[in-house]
């Protein structure tokens, strides 16, 4: 099998399985609440993986509250963070067209509660500008939302610009970092931002394990009460996947600049070769910036869902999308923002690599598409 759905999921690093099935077969199932010697000891483990996260982010320890995803910790960014909001005139929040699914729904939800949304377009490129955002950036506005990188189109957009710009004016900036972790630089010290979400899913740990970083001084309201996660989270804390978190986001951290190098080689082979030999194809968000592991491929006159199954049926795992958002019959709207007809936006697939690519694969990959793309066209004419 060719695994190219790194965006969707990474599968689970061996050190990280490892380290779960000690945690979960040789005992210290304490409640970090608990104040007795099993209690303390399953709160020093938890201590010890929120100053490892922390650590790699740039930020405190008391600044990292531990989620059960990075759908989640979107969620209570925002929806915590205007609810907790202390100047109820501010009733705007701007984000942006191309976010994920997680993001507009909770956007959405304030929406039906009376924010005013302000959803910026991208270019054509799939990045937004930020005087575009800076724009919308009106003295009513409490908070804005701007994801890091894309999760279809791998599109990086100007977060640290933005984050700048909110600061100078008083407006609360959230990033939606779940896929860039891994793939470029990850710090506060490069987005300075006061609310930041992750999901260890995407590199390397497991599913069910997120963060959000809330920067000390920043009210947000919790979305389960409770006394955990400094009154943030309520819930008992997941302790084994807090340490697969930290030690996932510090093994994906030490060989973010070795294997951008490696795997955005490979992308940009992929993409040369598939233009090269198949007539009508066409790269979402060409021109921008973008994390080196994902290219979003246009095929003129394809349904995109054929050439998916084709693909599969030998052993070549790829998405049309947002993992969150398989199985609707609605079009990108990530690739619709970016200007593309509905059709043309169902005739997209999302080629996401990762540590385990080879230059084989892109060759297998490439012969595929090679031989598939013409007869799914000439199914779909």
């Amino acid at each position: 099998m060719i695994y190219w759905d790194y965006n969707a999921a990474a599968p689970v690093r061996p050190e990280v399985a490892s380290l779960l099935s000690r945690a979960f077969s040789q005992g210290g199932h304490g409640n970090a609440s608990s104040v007795h010697a099993a209690g303390r000891e399953a709160r020093a483990r938890l201590d010890a993986a929120r100053a490892r996260v922390a650590r790699v982010l740039g930020c405190e320890p008391k600044e990292i509250c531990f989620t059960s995803s990075g759908s989640e910790a979107d969620a209570l960014a925002l929806v915590g963070a205007w609810h907790a909001r202390t100047s109820p005139e501010r009733r705007r929040l701007v984000t942006t067209a191309v976010e994920h699914p997680a993001l507009l729904g909770a956007a959405a939800q304030l929406e039906r509660e009376g924010a005013q949304v302000v959803r910026v377009a991208p270019g054509p490129d799939g990045r937004v500008r930020a005087d575009d955002v800076l724009a919308a950036l009106t003295p009513d506005t409490a908070l804005c939302s701007l994801m890091w990188a894309n999760n279809e189109t791998g599109v990086v957009q100007p977060a640290a610009e933005v984050a700048r710009a909110c600061r100078q004016r008083g407006v609360l900036f959230h990033t939606d970092a779940v896929q860039a972790a891994g793939k470029v630089p990850l710090s506060l010290r490069e987005v300075d931002a006061d609310l930041l979400s992750l999901s260890a899913h995407k590199f390397g740990g497991p599913s069910g394990a997120g963060v959000l970083v809330v920067r000390k001084g920043v009210d947000v309201r919790a979305l389960v009460p409770g006394h955990q996660e400094a009154g943030l989270r309520g819930g008992t804390q997941n302790i084994p996947h807090a340490e697969a978190f930290a030690l996932a986001l510090e093994l994906a951290a030490s060989e973010q600049p070795s294997l951008a190098e490696r795997v955005g080689a490979l992308r940009d082979d992929f993409e040369r070769a598939v233009l090269e030999c198949v007539p009508g194809v066409t790269v979402n968000g060409a021109g921008a910036p973008r994390v080196p592991n994902t290219s979003n491929l246009r095929f003129d006159g394809v349904e995109g869902e054929a050439l998916l199954i084709a693909l599969d049926l030998e052993g070549i795992c790829v998405s049309m999308g947002a993992a969150c958002a398989s199985g609707t019959l609605s079009p990108s709207h990530v690739l619709r923002a970016m200007g593309l007809t509905p059709a043309q936006a169902r005739g997209c697939l999302r080629f996401s690599l990762g540590p385990d690519t080879r230059e084989a694969d892109v060759r297998c990959v490439v012969d595929a598409l090679r031989r598939h793309v013409p007869s799914v066209r000439a199914l779909t004419a």
